[in-house]
């Protein structure tokens, strides 16, 4: 269920694409076409409108906040366009970290790849310790049609010493890392998203204890034959 804009950061999921085995963006579905596998669903926080300065007999302040209000409403009723173009013009009155992140999720959902990383960014920008601005941001890396796993790697290493106990971020690090073939450091970030609730990732610390076992008797066999 979506949740709404209010003067904190709040955690929304929103279930647009679930990925089978994929990099799930946030809840991370990771997407089709990648065999990374996270949460599932593009896992969002609708910021505040306000900053430190905002007032309420300010009319612009006023006005970007009720864009952003209306905005947040018509996504929970599945109207991502029109929710995309309040957004939008929240963001051209009152240009926010909260106005260009929920941006980003209308684009992302609209498959606008690009225009979801570049709000994305700009958010961060101005919101630097946002673990979730991170999270789909990297998401976006993912899915793009010129996907950087690089860059992603690397907003999910951010978004995991910004937010340790997350899970689903430890999860889509890991399944990202795996893919990389970084197997060791996946598998600790399995471990710490099953710690923490993600039962699912008991089957991904098998599977990836496995590949570990794999390369080291592969290695050791290697050594014997160099030896002879």
């Amino acid at each position: 269920m979506l949740a709404r804009v209010s003067s904190q950061v709040v955690r929304v999921s929103v279930k647009s694409l679930a990925r089978p085995t994929v990099f799930r963006t946030v809840k991370l579905t990771r997407n089709p076409g990648q065999s990374f596998q996270a949460r599932s669903s593009i896992y969002k926080r609708w910021a505040s409108s306000t900053t430190p300065h905002s007032t309420a007999s300010d009319p612009a302040e006023v006005e970007a906040l009720n864009c952003l209000e209306q905005g947040t409403r018509l996504l929970e009723e599945g109207d991502v366009e029109g929710a995309k173009d309040l957004y939008k013009r929240s963001a051209e009155i009152n240009r926010n970290a909260s106005s260009l992140y929920n941006l980003g999720v209308t684009h992302y959902h609209l498959k606008e790849f690009d225009e979801a990383i570049a709000a994305w960014q700009e958010a961060i920008a101005l919101q630097p310790a946002s673990p979730d601005a991170h999270t789909n941001l990297a998401s976006a890396y993912i899915v793009s049609p010129v996907s950087r796993p690089d860059l992603a790697l690397h907003h999910l290493q951010i978004a995991a010493s910004l937010s340790p106990e997350d899970p689903e971020i430890a999860f889509n690090l890991a399944a990202v890392l795996e893919a990389a073939g970084k197997l060791e450091e996946a598998l600790e970030q399995y471990k710490r998203s099953e710690t923490y609730g993600i039962e699912r990732a008991k089957i991904h610390i098998r599977n990836v204890s496995a590949k570990l076992l794999g390369q080291r008797v592969q290695s050791t066999q290697t050594s014997g034959q160099s030896d002879e």
